[in-house]
């Protein structure tokens, strides 16, 4: 049994009666809250995936932006910007998903957040084996697909695309496909 599958404390257990102010994503990296303002091109990127995303789900799986996730850590409290949930899953004793239940993640990077996207949560959800995470990157104007997550908390597979073509997420036999050419490009 691994440290994080002994750890069943939630990250987000600690914030229980905290009163946070409203406009900011939060979200618990290394045991420390990090509040920050959602950027202009994350926030048009979601508002373009979210929909085809959730059309193509139809009845065979749900999909959340900025929920509070339970990680098998009382150090990390993810909330992806954009993931989809398991058909089938259900609402832990919290009333929120865990980790187990999450199918795909997809993080849009910005300035503040991508040492944390390519690294600590790219390794989280590695450990956590949840089968897909996609990092989109307006600066790059990129996508990158992490699939066959391994222990070490790395993904065996990666694949990265440009704006423009499609976004390909194979899910559990069935897959969603994102049109990314109306996603924002980022100057910096």
């Amino acid at each position: 049994m691994t440290t994080m599958e002994m750890d069943v404390r939630s990250a987000w257990d600690a914030l229980k009666d905290a009163n946070l102010p409203g406009g900011y994503r939060v979200e618990i990296t290394d045991g420390k809250v990090i509040m920050t303002p959602r950027g202009r091109e994350q926030w048009k990127v979601i508002l373009k995936a979210a929909p085809q995303i959730e059309q193509q789900l139809a009845d065979h799986g749900e999909t959340l932006s900025d929920v509070m996730i339970d990680f098998p850590s009382s150090l990390y409290g993810y909330a992806p910007d954009l993931a989809i949930v398991a058909p089938g899953s259900e609402l832990n004793s919290r009333g929120r998903y865990e980790w187990r239940s999450l199918e795909a993640v997809l993080e849009v990077v910005s300035k503040s957040t991508r040492d944390d996207d390519f690294d600590k949560k790219l390794r989280m959800h590695a450990q956590c084996a949840i089968p897909l995470y996609a990092i989109i990157d307006p600066s790059d104007s990129s996508c990158t697909i992490h699939s066959r997550p391994t222990r070490r908390g790395t993904y065996d597979e990666q694949e990265q695309i440009a704006f423009g073509e499609d976004l390909v997420l194979p899910l559990a036999g069935r897959q969603i496909v994102v049109k990314t050419d109306g996603f924002p490009r980022s100057e910096s």
